[in-house]
């Protein structure tokens, strides 16, 4: 499917209904997937045999690669709050004159809207546990995580699918407080030609970036486009192995009577499925729209951190 270039304006926003809290705990226990994989670390990553990897690689047929990090953001915005940091440590003019060497230093607090990041199963606890029925204050202290850090999970090679909303709809983006529902996907699936299966990864492209380049930035936190917590069980149903998007997958603000973050409750806690955070999808949706198909190969490679709740990541589509 290719978009129309001349697209009607997005739909106002809508993030209900609302849920009760009793209700997504019933949720939250519908789709749990605790006691399933040894190492529990990796979660829905042990989804993902050379099998799943294999039929993975079967996709690439242009050769087109497209990477999806934003841009390492240095500079304060409502989207930024915590600037990352880069600075050069020497500019030829430390050691021994020849050859001469520059270097630089960078440091980031990631788990904000500015950095494109995968959150480890670490990072996110409800009801006081971690995934896998462990306690949050057992397991992580000031030295890190000592279960389901990031540094467990290892590379992601599998398929990854684009639910390309905006293409779907014939929009430039979702405003921000719109959430996509299990019959959304259903209908981008059926539009895009595309199945969700099992050990894949889904990428739910809402527009942001494109919105943000166009209108400026805004507290992401406050609004934003994503799922709702009603779309998750169709996910679980499929047996994904990565969720994430251009927005961090939840609908702002929450459904969810006092959860701020449900969809990351029931996707890391419950489902064990890690999260990627804040991609820019532009340019793979403009790929995918060019070659028709809206599945591809999918590398994920995190930094291995012990003790980590997540990294900093490039995730890299190929066609």
């Amino acid at each position: 499917m290719t978009s129309s270039p001349t697209h009607s304006p997005p739909p106002p926003p809508d993030n209900g209904p609302r849920m009760s809290r009793e209700d997504f705990d019933s949720l939250f226990d519908s789709v749990r997937t605790w006691g399933t994989w040894s190492p529990a670390d990796r979660g829905a990553w042990n989804r993902v045999t050379p099998a799943h990897v294999q039929r993975a690689t079967a996709l690439v047929r242009s050769g087109v690669t497209v990477p999806m990090a934003l841009p390492w953001n240095t500079v304060p915005g409502p989207d930024n709050g915590k600037p990352a940091l880069h600075y050069m440590s020497d500019l030829g003019d430390v050691e021994a004159p020849e050859p001469s060497c520059h270097k630089d230093f960078i440091a980031v607090d990631y788990h904000g809207k500015g950095v494109s990041h995968l959150d480890a199963l670490s990072h996110i606890a409800y009801r006081g546990q971690l995934y896998d029925g462990r306690t949050a204050r057992e397991v992580v202290d000031a030295a890190g995580a000592h279960f389901g850090a990031v540094s467990e999970l290892g590379p992601l090679v599998t398929k990854g699918v684009l639910i390309d909303m905006p293409a779907v709809l014939g929009t430039d983006w979702l405003e921000p407080g719109t959430a996509v529902h299990a019959e959304d996907v259903l209908a981008a699936e059926k539009a895009l030609g595309v199945t969700i299966a099992e050990g894949d990864a889904v990428l739910l492209r809402s527009g942001h970036f494109r919105r943000r380049a166009e209108l400026g930035a805004w507290n992401p936190d406050n609004a934003s486009a994503g799922f709702h917590v009603d779309a998750v069980p169709l996910l679980a149903e499929r047996g994904i192995s990565l969720l994430g998007g251009d927005g961090d997958s939840d609908v702002r603000p929450s459904p969810v009577d006092g959860l701020h973050s449900p969809v990351h409750a029931l996707a890391l806690t419950a489902m064990g499925v890690p999260l990627l955070d804040n991609l820019d999808l532009e340019a793979l949706s403009a790929a995918c729209a060019a070659a028709g198909r809206y599945e591809f190969l999918l590398l994920v490679a995190p930094l291995n951190v012990p003790g980590g709740t997540g990294s900093p990541v490039n995730p890299v589509a190929v066609l």
